[in-house]
């Protein structure tokens, strides 16, 4: 007799349909599972035996073989324990045979005892069953309310084997989970630039890069502010969109970061990897490809305190995604590509003692270790990154002020305006992997060529520029870029002058120091 469960198994941060068949014979007593399962699944054949006993439930005294398809895609984890028991107890008819398990999808691990476990990655699961058609889904309690974000389904929460063969049988009934997509209100807990004293061109700068999601590079000596601006950032980023939302929990849910109770994510992540981070750490990787940092920092903040310290073979990984927003892993067990879209912020000291170009403090470093220093950073990295602007020394009067600074909720009120005529400018635009344009930064040369249209002033500056700079065509894109966003900082509807010099002057350093 064959008889028929559905589960999910995970492709990056999508999933697809895993359909569990069992097939059952009057021979002598095996139970196999083929279909390319890893040891996790392949040991599922002990918990599903121990917690059919422990849950007082029969299990055939027979041969059981279990086919995962697609048989040719690998599958790993222990998500499908739960499916292939259900898949047994209806071959065995402990679950009705009237009942149809067709529009039904079982996602959990099995205790010894009977219990259902959560797993990571059940929105993805969840999402991908969803696509299959599958609007009933019977996933671990604590994993419900995860579940339910995608919505247009059923989800029941179960928390042993119990309840949901009673369930399918009639005898029991069960509360779906709903869930209800709430914007992220004002946090008072996360670090507020009222706490940053003077650095007014810097905090301008800052304001134009979260306008616009431009990268950003920090360079200055030590203790003038450059780790404490960027921890502020995100206070100031425009809230997150659902689909924002749903795209990073999918990423923190397969990575098992998401903290306890949160069921969807809606502060935008900032991750700060340390300079000892390898290549995998930051761009992803593993037998089985896990996300990166790069990935984790999605429709977020990745931030690389003391730049030059980072191996240069571990930062030149972010050059694709910097440019695509996604980061495609390719190892022995599979390819997968995981969303990267994120705003980058780097900062550095201007030499190894920190202290050239320092107006007090004398600098010790040789014109060749500078030099060395700095080249840590490669070209292509730096032309990725729109915005570099030096963090001075502060004077005294800056530190003893009695006058209070600028709130992030303040500053965070012009990008969120800025940030609306975006949108509404790009509202019909698509980026070339087909998702849609949500600011500046993301604009590709042919949104550039049609909103970014220059005068003959504009253009003779930029003409200038160009030559004397000696840009790159990315560079030159990317000053368009910055130009657009200042222009929609300043509330003006077309590129002036006076907002094609800042943008130059906000991207000027390399000279200076590289």
């Amino acid at each position: 007799m064959i008889s028929y469960s559905y589960s999910a198994g995970l492709l990056g941060i999508d999933g697809y349909l895993i359909t569990v068949e069992c097939h059952s014979t009057n021979r002598l007593s095996c139970f196999e599972i083929i279909g390319l399962p890893d040891n996790a699944i392949k040991e599922a054949k002990e918990r599903v035996k121990a917690a059919c006993a422990n849950s007082r439930l029969p299990f055939p005294d027979c041969e059981i073989i279990i086919n995962l398809a697609p048989a040719n895609m690998p599958k790993e984890g222990s998500s499908l324990d739960v499916a292939i028991l259900m898949s047994i107890l209806k071959s065995n008819k402990t679950i009705k045979k009237e009942v149809s398990l067709d529009n039904a999808c079982f996602l959990g691990e099995l205790s010894l005892s009977g219990e259902i476990r959560p797993i990571n990655g059940i929105l993805c699961l969840a999402s991908s069953a969803k696509n299959a058609g599958k609007n009933v889904l019977f996933v671990p309690k604590e994993n419900a309310r995860e579940a339910s974000v995608i919505g247009d389904v059923t989800v029941y929460g179960v928390s042993n084997v119990n309840e949901i063969v009673d369930f399918l049988n009639g005898t029991r009934t069960l509360n779906a989970t709903t869930y209800t997509f709430e914007e992220a209100t004002e946090n008072d807990t996360l670090p507020d630039f009222r706490d940053v004293m003077g650095q007014k061109q810097v905090k301008r700068a800052i304001e134009i890069a979260a306008a616009g999601g431009h990268n950003i590079l920090l360079i200055g000596p030590p203790g003038t502010g450059k780790s404490m601006i960027a921890k502020r950032i995100p206070s100031i980023l425009p809230k997150m969109t659902f689909e924002e939302s749903i795209e990073t929990t999918k990423v923190h849910s397969i990575s098992g970061n998401l903290a306890e109770g949160v069921s969807l994510i809606t502060e935008r992540p900032f991750r700060a990897p340390h300079h000892t981070s390898s290549a995998v750490a930051l761009a992803g990787g593993g037998r089985f490809p896990s996300p990166g940092e790069a990935s984790l920092a999605n429709n977020g903040v990745l931030f690389l305190d003391e730049l030059p310290e980072f191996n240069r073979n571990v930062t030149e990984v972010l050059r694709q995604p910097l440019e695509d927003g996604s980061i495609t892993v390719t190892r022995a067990a599979g390819r997968v590509t995981y969303p990267s879209s994120f705003m980058l912020v780097c900062a550095m000291n201007p030499c190894k003692c920190g202290y050239y170009g320092h107006p007090t403090r004398k600098c010790t470093c040789k014109p060749n270790d500078i030099k060395k220093y700095v080249s840590k950073i490669s070209g292509p990295l730096l032309d990725r990154i729109d915005i570099q602007i030096e963090v001075p020394s502060l004077e005294y009067s800056d530190l003893s002020k009695k006058t209070d600074e600028e709130s992030s909720c303040e500053i965070r009120k012009r990008v969120n305006e800025a940030r609306e005529i975006m949108q509404k400018r790009l509202a019909n635009e698509i980026r070339e992997d087909g998702k849609p344009i949500t600011c500046n930064a993301q604009m590709d040369p042919k949104h550039i060529r049609k909103y970014c249209q220059l005068d003959e002033s504009c253009s003779k500056i930029m003409e200038n520029a160009f030559n004397s700079l000696g840009l790159s065509a990315r560079g030159h894109d990317r000053i368009l870029r910055l130009a657009r966003t200042i222009a929609d900082v300043d509330k003006s509807e077309n590129i002036l002058p006076s907002h094609i010099l800042e943008a130059i002057q906000l991207r000027t350093l390399d000279k200076k120091y590289f």
